[in-house]
């Protein structure tokens, strides 16, 4: 299996976070996609490659091209007001009741005002090289795709920053810019066929579930923690299903707290029905193993075998499949926890 990373994503490089009411190491860091790029790369059955640059256009057919100007500079105009600040969180966030009675408001004139404009939590800091880090996971999500639909049964995208928290215009949750969504639509809008995203992250897909909620030509399936306890909280209840033509193409699947292997593969093979009667083309798998037992952050309990027979489900359909990393905390065991749902897959 061809496997596309860039060496871009360790330019963002965060030292601390701002999660559960302190300050602390981040859970999202560069260990996480070099301890993946370890594992693969002693597997002769993995085969490396560098992603092709694709410029802004596919990034601003999905996202506000505010937001793409703004992670452009932010970090460095941030400077000039608190110079030498490694990095960078909003004071205020932008909330609608603040302008209740009011109109809507515009993008802030302060860089201050503008980081809770653009942005929606506290874990996601900007550094010096997150932008270009960000880019970087585009493009890899891009190049994996094209290597799909040039022919390739399947591939992977060893993809950081991760994406699938971003929103049309929001950044947060580890995420930047959405790099499923990205890879989704350049399919959709090249071949006019139809597109599945499955993500199987903890975390629900917000940012996913947010750009497609009304549209018919991408379908969004997520398996994750159930949002009554697991961020982001608000978003990713079974009743959420699309809304005009997306009415039926958003499927979420909330998971109990300590579901296991023989659980979870029977919650993703109630799903797969679903997913071939929405008649895709290809599918995109938005890959979290925040799943695992071991996560430091999470409450389910998959394992490594768990992850195998997943992969192996996914590969019944028979679809064409671009595989992009998402979440997974438990650092030393994520990338052999790549290895064996990639496996499953087939490579």
């Amino acid at each position: 299996m061809q496997v596309v990373y860039t060496p871009v994503h360790l330019r963002h490089d965060p030292k601390v976070e701002i999660e559960a009411s302190s300050a602390h190491s981040p859970f999202e860091h560069i260990g996480r996609a070099e301890n993946i790029r370890e594992v693969l790369s002693a597997d002769p059955a993995f085969e490396f490659l560098s992603p092709t640059e694709w410029g802004t256009a596919p990034i601003e057919a999905i996202h506000d091209p505010g937001l793409l100007r703004f992670l452009t500079s932010a970090w460095a105009e941030y400077q000039l007001v608190r110079p030498d600040t490694r990095e960078v969180v909003p004071d205020v966030f932008f909330r609608a009741g603040l302008r209740n009675k009011m109109d809507p408001g515009s993008e802030p004139p302060s860089i201050n005002g503008r980081l809770g404009w653009w942005c929606f939590e506290t874990t996601t800091p900007l550094t010096e090289g997150t932008y270009e880090a960000a880019r970087g996971a585009v493009d890899t999500a891009l190049s994996t795709t094209q290597l799909v639909l040039n022919g390739a049964r399947s591939a992977y995208g060893l993809c950081r920053p991760p994406g699938h928290h971003a929103t049309t215009s929001l950044y947060g949750g580890y995420c930047f810019f959405n790099n499923a969504a990205i890879a989704a639509h350049h399919i959709a809008s090249t071949t006019g066929t139809k597109v599945t995203i499955l993500d199987v992250d903890y975390h629900h897909g917000n940012g996913t579930q947010e750009i497609f909620y009304d549209r018919d030509d991408v379908q969004f399936v997520s398996l994750h923690g159930d949002p009554a306890r697991a961020y982001p909280y608000s978003i990713g209840f079974a009743d959420e299903t699309g809304t005009g033509r997306g009415l039926g193409h958003t499927l979420n699947v909330p998971l109990a707290k300590l579901t296991d292997d023989d659980r979870y593969v029977a919650a993703l093979e109630s799903t797969l029905d679903a997913i071939t009667a929405f008649g895709p083309s290809t599918i995109v798998v938005s890959l979290g193993l925040d799943t695992f037992i071991n996560d430091p952050i999470t409450d389910l309990a998959v394992t490594a075998d768990g992850f195998e027979r997943c992969g192996a489900l996914v590969a019944q359909l028979g679809l064409p499949t671009v595989v992009l990393q998402e979440g997974g905390y438990d650092v030393n065991a994520l990338g052999e926890n790549v290895r064996r749902w990639l496996v499953g897959l087939g490579v």
